[in-house]
Parts: C-alpha cells; sequence; structure tokens
C-alpha cells in the first residue's frame, strides 16, 4: 500500500454527503505506528481513524496518522485541531482558543509554540485550515461532485475521492530540477489544488449540505532583518531547542544523521540536550578518500562523550528495555508540557533554550551514546533499486528519488537500533549559507556593504567583474524574469553571477516538442500577473529555496514511515525560519565565514572546535557511478516508459545514454529529474487498494479526540 495511504487526514463539510466521503477513505495500514502513540495522544484511534466531528455530530476532520499526533479540543461550537509530531497538553489548546475571539487572535498565539503543525479551526462558524510557512506541512483541496469543497494534507486522497486524472502539464514541469513559485504549487491530477505556504484556505459559514467555495488567506508574513547577531543567534538557539524538543522531547532512544557537516552536528548536540536514554549517530563513509566528514562525525562524537551530565529523571517508557546505567545528561527529560508555551504566559527572554571496527558501534564514556559509521560500500549508489520506488506515493515526483536506496540503507540502520524518532540536518544548506542573490537587497540599502561582500564572494565564485555589476544593477521584474526562466539553449556556465529572482533551467535534449511546449506555456502562464513571495529579491529567493527543500524532505518522510521509524527535520520548523530571516543580512551570510549565524546559535552546546569547520563534502561522484553502475536497471526503466507513452520523453534517446553514462549529455544536464518522474508514474499506476465495500464505509463517529470545554 502506498505510504501516502498510511499517513493522512481530511477536512469534510458538515453535510450528509461529506459524512459519506468520509467512509470512501482508504484505510490506513495497522503497521507503522509507534508503540507510545497506540496509548497515548488527544486523539482515539477507532478503524484504522481518527474522527473529530462537528457540532452535529457528522465527521469534520478524519485523520489517518502512521506517527504524528492528533490535538483537539472543543470549546461549544468552536474547536481547534493541531496535527504534528508531538501531543499539545490540553491546557496549551484550552489557552489557546479561549483567548482567541477571530483567527488573527488564534494565529497571534500560535506563533508560540513550534511551527510544525497543520491547524484546523472552527471559529464562529467558519473552518480554516492552514500548514507551516517553511512548506513542510501543505494544504490541498478540491471540488467534490455532491459534497462540494473537501482539504486534506495529502492531494492523491483527494484525487481519489473525485477521480482526479492526471495533468502531463503539471507532470511536465516536474522534469526540470526544480521548480520555482508559483509553479511548485502546479498539482499533478486536475481538480486538485495547493494552497501557498504562508497562506490558509478558509471555508465560509454555509447551511448543511450546502458547498461552500473556499477562499486563501495569508497568514504569515516574514519579519524584517533587524536584529544584529548576538540577538538573533539567542533567538535561533531557543527556536531550534525547542523544535528538537517538540520532535524527540520524552523519547527514550533516539537517532541522528552525524554526516559530520555542521547542520547534522547541530542536532546531535540539541537532541543529546533532551536526555533519551539511547542516542544512536549514523555516519555513511565516502568512497571520496579526500572527504572529511567522517573525520568530523568521529571528533564530534568523541566531543560528545566527553561531556558530563546528571542522570535524567523521566522513567523508561519501555518497561523492557533495560536503562543504560551511567547515562548523564545536562537536561532533564522534557514532557509534553516542557516543550509548549502557555500563550497567556509572557516570553521569558533569559530561557536558554564493517568487518573491520567501523561495523562496530563506536563505545565512548557516555554509555548511552554509540556510533555507527556505514562502511562506503555499504552504501548503494544513486539509481540503485528503481523499483523500490513503488513503496511510497510521494504528492508528486521528486529529483530525490534516484537516492530512495541509500535513504533506505541509513534509515534501515536507524530503526534497527531501537531508535523511536530519526533526526536529520535538512534545510540547513537553505537556511544559513545563504544565496548570493541576498546581496541585491543588501545593495539597495548599503552598496558599500554590499559590494564588500560581493567582492569577495566573486573572487571565490570567479565571477566576472562586468557581468556581476550588470546583474547587481539589474532591476527586471518577477513576471519578467519568471517568464524566461526555462530556455533551450544550454545552462549557463559556472562563473555566471547570480542575482535574479532565481536560476535559469534549460530544458533537456530527451524532451520531445510537445513537453517543451507544455512547460514553455505553464512559465508564461504562471507569469501573467506572478507576484513574488516578498518583494526583495534574496529573501524571495531564500524563502523559496526552503520551501522547495522542505518539498523535497518528504520523500525522506514517507521513506521512514514505510520502514516504522519517524524521521524530522527540526530545521524547518517556522519558528526556525523566522528567527534565520529577522537578523540583519551581513551578520547572517558572509563570504568569509561558513554559516555565521548557525555558528553563533550553537555556541555553548556544540563544542567549538566543531563550529570551527568551514568545508561542506559533496557526492557528485555517487551520481555519475551510479549511472554507470546501474545502466541496465535504467534501459528497462525507459523500456516501455510511461512517459514515453504520454508524449512526454523520448524513450529511445534515455534508452541510448544508458549505454553511456559519461556522456557530455548527461554531464551537463542531470537526469535525475526524469527518472522521479518515470519512476513516480508506475507507482501511481498501482495505488489505490480496492474500494471499502458498503458495510465498511461508516466511519467511527463513535470513537472521537474531542476535550470538550
Amino acid at each position: 500500500m502506498p505510504g501516502h495511504l498510511r499517513d493522512y487526514f481530511v477536512v469534510l463539510p458538515d453535510s450528509a454527503a461529506g459524512a459519506a466521503v468520509a467512509g470512501r477513505l482508504p484505510v490506513r495500514e495497522s503497521a507503522g505506528r509507534s508503540a507510545a502513540q497506540e496509548s497515548t495522544g488527544a486523539a482515539a484511534a477507532g478503524d484504522g481513524g481518527l474522527t473529530v466531528a462537528h457540532p452535529s455530530g457528522r465527521p469534520w476532520v478524519v485523520a489517518r496518522p502512521a506517527f504524528r499526533e492528533v490535538s483537539h479540543l472543543r470549546r461549544g461550537d468552536d474547536a481547534l485541531v493541531l496535527i504534528g509530531p508531538d501531543r499539545v497538553p490540553e491546557s496549551v489548546l484550552a489557552a489557546l482558543l479561549e483567548g482567541a475571539r477571530d483567527r488573527a487572535g488564534l494565529e497571534r498565539r500560535l506563533a508560540r509554540q513550534p511551527g510544525l503543525y497543520h491547524v484546523i479551526a472552527r471559529l464562529s462558524g467558519q473552518t480554516w485550515i492552514r500548514g507551516t510557512a517553511s512548506g513542510l506541512r501543505r494544504i490541498y483541496h478540491a471540488r467534490h461532485p455532491e459534497a462540494g469543497t473537501i482539504a486534506s494534507d495529502r492531494p492523491a486522497v483527494l484525487a481519489r475521492l473525485i477521480d482526479a486524472p492526471l495533468d502531463d502539464g503539471a507532470l511536465a514541469l516536474r522534469m526540470l530540477d526544480f521548480l520555482p513559485h508559483p509553479l511548485s504549487r502546479r498539482v499533478v491530477w486536475r481538480g486538485v489544488h495547493e494552497t501557498g505556504a504562508g497562506y490558509g484556505l478558509a471555508l465560509p459559514v454555509a447551511a448543511p449540505g450546502t458547498a461552500a467555495a473556499p477562499a486563501e488567506y495569508r497568514w504569515w508574513e516574514p519579519p524584517p532583518p533587524e536584529l544584529p547577531l548576538a540577538e538573533g543567534a539567542r533567538a535561533l538557539g531557543e527556536a531550534i531547542a525547542a523544535s528538537v524538543r517538540a520532535h524527540v522531547g520524552g523519547h527514550d532512544r533516539i537517532s541522528c544523521e552525524l554526516s559530520g557537516g555542521l547542520d547534522s552536528t547541530a542536532l546531535t548536540f540539541a537532541a543529546r540536550a533532551t536526555g533519551p536514554r539511547r542516542l544512536s549517530l549514523l555516519t555513511v563513509a565516502a568512497r571520496d578518500r579526500y572527504s572529511e566528514d567522517e573525520t568530523w562525525a568521529r571528533r564530534a562524537v568523541e566531543l560528545a562523550g566527553q561531556d558530563d551530565h546528571p542522570t535524567p529523571t523521566a522513567p523508561n517508557r519501555h518497561g523492557d528495555e533495560p536503562t543504560a546505567v551511567g547515562l548523564s545528561t545536562t537536561v532533564r527529560r522534557s514532557t509534553a508540557s516542557d516543550r509548549h508555551v502557555d500563550p497567556d504566559q509572557p516570553a521569558d527572554p533569559d530561557r536558554p533554550g564493517d568487518p573491520d571496527r567501523r561495523a562496530n558501534p563506536d563505545r565512548h564514556a557516555d554509555p548511552g551514546l554509540e556510533h555507527r559509521v556505514i562502511p562506503a560500500d555499504d552504501a548503494p549508489y544513486f539509481y540503485a533499486d528503481l523499483a523500490s520506488c513503488a513503496a511510497e506515493l510521494n504528492d508528486e515526483p521528486l529529483p530525490v528519488a534516484p537516492g530512495r536506496a541509500r535513504a533506505e540503507l541509513l534509515l534501515g540502520r536507524a530503526h534497527a537500533t531501537g531508535s523511536r524518532y530519526h533526526l536529520t540536518g535538512y534545510g540547513g544548506d537553505e537556511l544559513f549559507l545563504g544565496l548570493p542573490h541576498a546581496y541585491q537587497d543588501l545593495f539597495r540599502g548599503n552598496p558599500l556593504t554590499a559590494w564588500n561582500h560581493l567582492g569577495g564572494l566573486r573572487h571565490q565564485l570567479g565571477w566576472p567583474l562586468l557581468p556581476t555589476v550588470k546583474a547587481l544593477l539589474n532591476r527586471s521584474s518577477f513576471p519578467r524574469w519568471l517568464a524566461g526562466a526555462v530556455t533551450a539553449e544550454a545552462q549557463p556556465v559556472a562563473r555566471t553571477p547570480l542575482l535574479s529572482w532565481g536560476v535559469r533551467q534549460s530544458l533537456r535534449p530527451w524532451f520531445t516538442e510537445l513537453a517543451n511546449s507544455l512547460i514553455v506555456e505553464e512559465f508564461r502562464a504562471a507569469a501573467e500577473g506572478a507576484e513574488p513571495i516578498d518583494p526583495w529579491r534574496g529573501r524571495h529567493v531564500d524563502i523559496d529555496a526552503v520551501r522547495m527543500g522542505a518539498r523535497h524532505f518528504q520523500a525522506m518522510e514517507d521513506i521512514g514511515t514505510t520502514i516504522g521509524l519517524p524521521v524530522a527535520a527540526p530545521f524547518y520548523d517556522d519558528r526556525v525560519l523566522e528567527a534565520t530571516l529577522a537578523v540583519r543580512l551581513p551578520d547572517r551570510i558572509s563570504p568569509w565565514r561558513y554559516k555565521p549565524l548557525l555558528v553563533e546559535a550553537m555556541r555553548g552546546v556544540v563544542p567549538d572546535a566543531l563550529l570551527a569547520r568551514t568545508t561542506k563534502d559533496h557526492m557528485s561522484s555517487d551520481e555519475h557511478q551510479g549511472l554507470r553502475e546501474h545502466g541496465p536497471q535504467l534501459a528497462e526503466l525507459w523500456t516501455g516508459s510511461r512517459l514515453a507513452e504520454r508524449g512526454l520523453v523520448d524513450g529511445r534517446q534515455l534508452l541510448r545514454l544508458t549505454a553511456e553514462p559519461f556522456s557530455p549529455v548527461l554531464v551537463e544536464h542531470s537526469i535525475s529529474s526524469t527518472v522521479a518522474g518515470e519512476t513516480w508514474l508506475r507507482s501511481a499506476e498501482n495505488a489505490w487498494p480496492p474500494a471499502p465495500s458498503r458495510s465498511d464505509r461508516t466511519p467511527p463517529l463513535t470513537r472521537t479526540s474531542e476535550a470538550v470545554l
């Protein structure tokens, strides 16, 4: 059964037709839900799902989560539902709902909580739904022929309910490496629509049985970049700590991907501060002999094992699992109340927020800490085991699909340690590296500083002087840039200054004329009246990059659901995004310092010796080697290609390229997104189990998640 059927929710209208739709929902597999969730949480399970009712008793929210918690509170006819990584205490829900007179008031109170939740609220008869500003949690909606507007966090569920066909224009777009705003919102099923990140979906008051037309509203604005480095770093450190606690606080066994890079190292130490009884760290060794990641990862584990801490105070949540004697930690284990803030309390400004030895876990002074290094030869190359992509049906084709086997290996090893939750450093590059486009913003307010920083960056990247000046002075509008953001010309050379609204992309040689015309027309149509995420180019590009990364991270979450291990990227928390954007540009990014804001935010948490790293490893050689190693599997993929059947690619040219893995064509043009589109289409063919029989179509209304005031 596809991954999306194991974890989703829908929001239904208050009508008999809406109740009938609830009976047609796919049934979640029983496997995959954590033992902790089956015994805790504000929502009660029933027949594979959880139901929150309208005041009429009809189903309002039907959730079938694998790992996420559903927290709900009702006050008269008003109600609040939060779906996220942890259970929100009833006292916090009550403070949120009691003090909110309208949507804006509720949003102000929600801003004090971690930005990780889907929010579903009913106030004064109006239902509104939103995801997160980072784009990690998204909202989709569709018009059902009988029930009217229905909404979900999974477009595939809505597509099934309305029998939506695939959209070739949206599929063609997904063969590009990435989609800029607003094209990233183009859903691959006709009749299913995505609500933009930072926007919510409002369903107006309507009499039962009538169809309500939805309306989007903006609930989030990026903060102004005003804070100095010291103050901004403190806020960022608190946001990271709160996000990590929301995910893993209270879990006795957790794991982290410790690549050796700064992002994963920061999360490793933040996770350790939550006081787990066992923290397993996993590093995949690199094939490149010049790689530094493993060395830095081992150094991090060594320093982590030398710290002194008191024994955690929370009891073991699983009685049959032995406690690691001698484990120590600087912070007691957190409870649900520790992870949430009472909205009525003022903020506390002083709160800190192989066969060889590598195949065996490294043991350290801290017996609750273990390090497992996966030998490089164990790690699959890209494009390995593409058939396994059928285990999940992502919301859309994602270019990370060719690396699925590698991700499955890492998460499988983490699961084998007994981990209850796995953390990754995804999102760190998008947030903390800083893209060159930001210097456009700085130039408008502080041209001398901008030119000074650009000079350093220009020498590092080899940008010629005159093209850099021309790009810096370019003031083309966002619609004009978007209309020309895709071209049949060769990709720009590496030394082309990147200071516009995004990156221009090239159409691939194996795209058909139909695909090319569809893509060009999609860009041109989107450009008509398009508005940027933010009027400032740098902030627009920064936020779009974060949202793109959050969208791609769904593939990791779905693989974790398949394996039975929840996977999280705390950097995609809205509070982390806001804390980053609130810092002054010259302090946040610099050509002379590596991720200065993250370094200062983690100072005192991560040892200074680890914060001194200024390099980053890459795996481009693994991708090209994967084309050679897995040429026969790719040839099989292009034989009977679904994309070719739809007239979008030249299957014969792709077949020829499998015998030429180091062809200049493949060096210049990545094939990963085309592979992702092909594997996704094959997964979509057999996505749906048989529809439930009529006798099974009564939703579990008698068991709800309600707490009533």
